[in-house]
């Protein structure tokens, strides 16, 4: 007779799959994560700004061209690969790719020293390329691995543990910012090991993930190409009008995200007043706040229904963007900062379980490559706006920090059209 937990587990899972499977796929998140916090959003962002380039504002731009560069050429590029995923029916391979070309990528940052803005650019572009690729290979493992009332929660687990592994490493870099400042060190001299940390936790925390992780395919693929399998979704976009309608709120409220990811670090520095180690906390923090709202949405999802868990976090962003525009103090800017962690952890959890709801079990590396697609299509737009904006107005972040809360709104808006149940038939047809 099966135990009340052994039930449970086969009740989330799907057929075949075991936990081990599962946390090394959650694994992944474990480790990617430290890039996303320190390398985006923590340390090497406020370091390219304030060091690296040397001048806030020209600095805030050239940060957001490179990143929008990156993400233009995920979006030339993921939906190919996902669908060529799909067809060969093998994934593990491209993240392992992936992973190494990232991890070699932020090891490389340590080289950086002021004025070297030529080679931070061409680093940021091929490491940011690299992590989105395989962001987007891991999400695709999800449908396959749970079942369809359960998708949420075990996004919400990856999510979760995913900013554990973000704490880890920034945790790390934290001790060794504060060891190197209490030695009188500048940023150039202990910006670099921060980078070779990340790198580390990375790389051995995807060897623990990849050893786990099966190459477990849904139904057997057509035969078709990869580029007449793309051809093919396009021409059908009425039949997946729901999938379209998410595309298209994915697109709008990750754009604002991406602002938060991109730019939290400087705009806490250049115009709150933050130092490198309270930044460093703050993202600390953030990431605490962020395993909370990954796993509160993550299971709350399940219970209350996709569409509303996506709206909470798109309220709570827009109420974040307002509270950081216009606060003066760190203090009030740690209130918009903890808000921004719930917000952050549960909207890509939701988002990324959404794909997974509405997704066809065959062409699950072909749809979440079209995810990708316009996260990137957002990252660009979101960050450029506000890059753009904070030039056009002299350097009046606040003006654009305001301004962001509109992709939010937008987000919102298009995501009243969305019918779960109807794009789940659509996708078993």
């Amino acid at each position: 007779m099966q135990s009340k937990h052994q039930s449970d587990n086969q009740s989330v899972l799907n057929p075949g799959v075991g936990r081990s499977e599962v946390f090394g796929w959650a694994m992944y998140d474990f480790a990617n994560s430290g890039y996303a916090s320190v390398v985006l959003t923590a340390v090497f962002s406020a370091y390219f700004v304030g060091v690296v380039a040397s001048d806030p504002t020209l600095g805030t731009l050239w940060w957001t061209l490179a990143l929008s560069l990156s993400h233009l050429l995920v979006m030339l590029t993921i939906p190919l690969i996902g669908a060529r995923s799909d067809r060969l029916q093998r994934r593990k391979g491209l993240l392992t790719m992936t992973t190494v070309g990232c991890v070699v990528c932020i090891a490389a940052l340590g080289g950086v020293g002021p004025g070297a803005v030529g080679l931070a650019v061409v680093l940021i572009i091929a490491s940011n390329t690299f992590f989105s690729w395989g962001e987007s290979i891991i999400s695709s493992y999800l449908p396959s691995l749970a079942r369809p009332h359960a998708i949420g929660r075990v996004s919400g687990w990856g999510w979760g543990l995913g900013y554990v592994g973000g704490m880890l490493t920034l945790g790390l870099c934290l001790a060794y910012v504060m060891h190197a400042q209490s030695l009188g060190q500048a940023a150039d001299q202990f910006v670099p090991v921060t980078m070779w940390i990340t790198a580390s936790v990375f790389g051995l925390a995807a060897i623990v993930s990849l050893s786990l992780l099966k190459d477990r395919p849904g139904t057997q693929p057509d035969e078709l190409t990869a580029w007449q399998r793309l051809r093919q979704t396009w021409q059908a976009a009425k039949q997946y009008r729901d999938f379209v309608w998410l595309l298209a709120c994915t697109a709008a409220y990750m754009a604002g995200v991406a602002v938060a990811i991109a730019l939290a670090a400087i705009y806490a520095q250049q115009v709150i007043g933050f130092d490198e180690a309270e930044i460093i906390i703050l993202i600390f923090v953030l990431n605490i706040a962020a395993i909370a709202g990954a796993l509160a949405l993550g299971y709350g999802q399940d219970i209350i229904g996709h569409r509303a868990a996506l709206a909470v976090t798109l309220l709570g962003w827009t109420a974040t963007c307002f509270i950081a525009a216009s606060v003066t103090t760190k203090g009030g800017f740690w209130v918009a900062g903890v808000i921004a962690g719930l917000c952050m952890g549960a909207s890509q959890s939701v988002g990324r379980a959404m794909v997974g709801v509405l997704a066809p079990a065959n062409r699950l590396g072909e749809f979440y490559g079209l995810w990708t697609l316009a996260t990137r299509f957002a990252s660009i737009i979101g960050p450029l706006a506000y890059g753009l904006l904070t030039w056009l107005s002299l350097g009046n972040q606040r003006l654009a920090m305001a301004a962001t809360a509109s992709f939010f709104l937008v987000g919102l808006v298009l995501l009243l059209p969305i019918q779960i149940k109807r794009g789940q038939a659509a996708a078993n047809t």
